[in-house]
């Protein structure tokens, strides 16, 4: 009897061990972006799933597997939300239509510190990104936008008419300074440029020139807008919750303590690819006129607001307050 005892004791002894070491086991998940993975515009967002790869080693590991080739970059937030991948780094304004909230990223005036205030804007965002099974990490890109364009534009009123490659985030803005939004994958864009089927396009520093985009648009209309950008990591809700407790705690920590850096790599990467355009022979200007050059940025802003008070008026104030507006 007590050698049958000792046998099972020791049969439930190993099977403890090895439902302990199951519990242990190394967690995998995939991750998209939205433009190619070795894009430098989305530098960060490897550095991100570096530091989590080491901190969380032997718990969690992302695989980055790459960017729109794998899934289209208007389908990865949708596909996240679904399961069919695990996290992206994906703008906002691409799943803007279904989640009018998303607006406000690229309208906060706020640090990515000061957004992380308990009850502060990270806080209602990962609230409202679970009405998409999605859970909001934090962001994974900080650079304004400008307007390109392959002809010099000294006013306001010379932008009328001009056809600009547009992916979602400026096409109000655009629309409300009488520019034609043409809405082209970024794979297309030289050949849209060389070919004439746009005058220019709308982006951030980083890219253009590695992409021979600047070969054809020589000119930047030098009035940032939208600084905060919009690119964040979002995670599928269902797969964030299955995380070990202690696992979600170090990937917010860890990217709390990313999300300053990421900020200062971008200022930095921004002033060396300054240089690097002056000696391409980029030509940055602003408008002749300085009313043209406030009426620009300021349009920029209003246009989104007053979208917002369309889509979502009871939530607006709360945005307004939560992003320094």
């Amino acid at each position: 009897m007590r050698k049958a005892f000792g046998v099972v004791m020791a049969a439930a002894f190993s099977l403890s061990l090895l439902a302990a070491g199951a519990a242990r086991a190394e967690v995998t998940l995939r991750a998209v972006g939205f433009i190619p993975k070795n894009h430098p515009l989305l530098a960060q967002a490897q550095a991100w799933v570096n530091e989590v790869n080491t901190t969380l080693n032997g718990k969690l590991r992302i695989n980055y597997v790459g960017g729109p080739e794998v899934i289209p970059a208007f389908q990865q937030a949708g596909a996240v939300g679904k399961g069919v991948v695990d996290i992206a780094f994906n703008p906002t304004a691409f799943y803007q239509s279904t989640f009018p909230e998303a607006g406000a990223f690229v309208l906060s005036r706020k640090s990515v510190t000061e957004e992380r205030v308990p009850g502060g804007f990270r806080d209602h965002m990962v609230a409202q990104h679970e009405r998409l099974n999605l859970r909001y990490v934090g962001r994974a890109l900080w650079s304004p936008f400008y307007f390109w364009t392959t002809k010099p534009a000294d006013s306001l009123a010379s932008l009328s008419g001009r056809k600009l490659r547009t992916s979602a985030l400026y096409d109000r803005f655009m629309k409300a300074v009488n520019v034609v939004p043409v809405t082209i994958p970024e794979g297309d864009t030289y050949t849209a440029l060389e070919g004439g089927t746009v005058d220019g396009f709308g982006w951030p520093l980083a890219g253009p020139r590695e992409r021979g985009w600047t070969k054809v648009a020589r000119h930047v209309i030098d009035l940032p807008f939208f600084g905060s950008n919009n690119v964040v990591i979002i995670m599928n809700l269902d797969k964030w919750k299955a995380l070990p407790p202690d696992v979600r705690e170090a990937i917010d920590r860890i990217t709390a303590a990313f999300e300053p850096k990421m900020v200062e790599h971008y200022r930095k990467a921004e002033a060396a690819e300054w240089a690097e355009l002056e000696k391409a022979g980029v030509v940055r200007t602003k408008f002749r006129d300085e009313a043209d050059n406030r009426r620009f940025v300021d349009t920029a802003y209003e246009v989104e607001w007053k979208n917002l008070e369309t889509k979502i008026p009871a939530g607006v104030a709360e945005l307004r307050r939560l992003t320094g507006n």
